[in-house]
């Protein structure tokens, strides 16, 4: 008896976002799922995306801290990932430090993401004022700036939405409640969507 054989299509595996960042990423403080990457998968998933986040926030991280994380980092996580969002910058601006250095350290992580195959999605910060105008503006100058010069895509400002609005901030006036962080997944899914849909087939 002849078995006709058929051919099975290979399933594709799920994309590999990569939540690349600090605090913010890390879900400080909140309850396991109600930090970045888990909400950001669930409304991925909710809207027909095969994903999987993965969380690498490491709190109080500094551009650099997350510069010198990266390899160890990547070879944590089972699959190369798709894409990154990068998202540091906020502890280099609270402790004062050089914008110049920070966009180094940024340039840096993006340059080797890329080098690795992945794409970028940078997020971007913003300087309190406190800090005077020239640092304010030379810090808010990073992100479109390597955006542009590393031809990734640019989200703004990641607190959007959240920073500065009352209930949606822990009580230490930075970090996002987990509603908080809804906020920032519901606006950022635009922008991940749309680099989700330039990755090849």
């Amino acid at each position: 008896m002849l078995l006709l054989m058929l051919p099975f299509a290979a399933q594709a595996a799920p994309r590999t976002i990569l939540a690349y960042g600090d605090s913010l990423t890390a879900g400080y403080q909140l309850r396991p799922g109600e930090g970045f990457a888990p909400q950001l998968e669930a409304a991925l998933k909710a809207r027909g995306h095969d994903v999987k986040v993965a969380m690498g926030g490491v709190s109080g991280d500094t551009t650099a801290q997350g510069r010198a994380r990266m390899a160890w980092t990547l070879a944590g996580i089972k699959a190369k990932p798709d894409l990154v969002i990068l998202e540091l910058g906020a502890n280099d601006m609270l402790r004062g430090q050089s914008p110049a250095t920070a966009r180094a350290n940024l340039d840096a992580m993006i340059v080797e993401f890329q080098k690795r195959g992945s794409r970028v999605l940078l997020a971007g910060m913003q300087a309190q004022p406190n800090l005077g105008a020239k640092y304010v503006q030379e810090f808010n100058a990073i992100f479109p700036g390597l955006a542009k010069a590393r031809g990734v895509a640019l989200y703004p400002f990641f607190m959007d939405g959240v920073a500065s609005v009352k209930g949606m901030q822990l009580s230490d006036g930075l970090h996002p409640t987990a509603g908080g962080v809804k906020v920032i997944v519901r606006r950022i899914l635009p922008s991940v969507e749309r680099e989700l849909a330039k990755l090849p087939k």
